[in-house]
């Protein structure tokens, strides 16, 4: 039997970085590699995304992970068991085959990619690789251009803006080393610009953004762009603006 035939599956409720329950699992191959996963969960969900399974109830406010859990424990795992975690397009055909809905909803989108990501390391871990260097393959590997929060709003930042997140990109930097450091100018600079507008600064959303009080969106994408010149930057030429809208959380049908 190949070493890389998934041996056994197991899964347990864990807390995110925001301390909120999530999936945790462990696959374990036959030749003695394991990989082990822990989902992350975003603080909004749009309405077109793979559906997280919660337990409802009093537990943890409702946002308790036990039947995403048990769906790995009772059907997903022991699918799992006796397939190549080699194949991953196979392993993750049968996991969304196995839920059988196209959200994940029966099972759990939490259940279904904690087992995925879980398998996708233990068979690095088999090669004895980074997963990185698994996915690419021979190809020369490419690390993406950073996109950095700086201003929060929606369910990110209470009392903020509609818009989630405003993020500065910066185009124009000619190393990853360099675009780091660009992105962390323009977030101080963002802060000096809004401590000298009189507007607080202390306040940070739970994914690191400045969360002041603003009017509007506008405000806000005029405040961010302040800050890129404040740090001695050219707006859209050394670095550009993204926004994350989540629009599902303020714009229905």
């Amino acid at each position: 039997m190949s070493a890389t035939r998934i041996a056994a599956v197991t899964a347990w409720e864990a807390l995110d970085s925001r301390g909120t329950p999530t999936v945790a699992c462990e696959v374990q191959l036959v030749g003695g590699a394991c990989g082990s996963a822990v989902v992350p969960s975003g603080a909004s969900t749009g309405t077109h995304e793979a559906h997280e399974l919660r337990d409802g109830g009093e537990r943890y406010g409702g946002r308790g992970v036990l039947r995403a859990v048990a769906s790995v424990r009772e059907g997903l795992g022991p699918a799992a068991i006796g397939l190549d975690a080699d194949d991953q397009p196979a392993l993750d055909a049968m996991l969304c085959e196995l839920d059988g809905t196209s959200d994940l909803s029966r099972l759990g989108a939490n259940a279904v990619l904690a087992v995925s990501l879980a398998a996708a390391l233990a068979a690095a871990s088999a090669h004895g690789l980074p997963l990185w260097r698994l996915l690419v393959g021979e190809a020369d590997p490419l690390l993406p251009l950073p996109m950095v929060n700086v201003l929060s709003g929606g369910l990110h930042a209470v009392g903020g803006v509609d818009v989630q997140d405003f993020l500065v990109v910066p185009v124009g930097a000619t190393s990853f080393a360099e675009a780091i450091e660009w992105a962390w100018r323009v977030r101080r600079a963002t802060a000096e610009v809004a401590a000298e507008r009189g507007l607080p600064t202390a306040l940070v959303a739970d994914e690191g953004g400045l969360g002041p009080p603003l009017p509007s969106s506008i405000a806000a994408l005029e405040l961010l762009a302040a800050g890129i010149e404040h740090a001695g930057l050219v707006p859209g030429e050394e670095a550009a603006i993204a926004i994350d809208l989540a629009a599902s959380r303020f714009l229905h049908d």
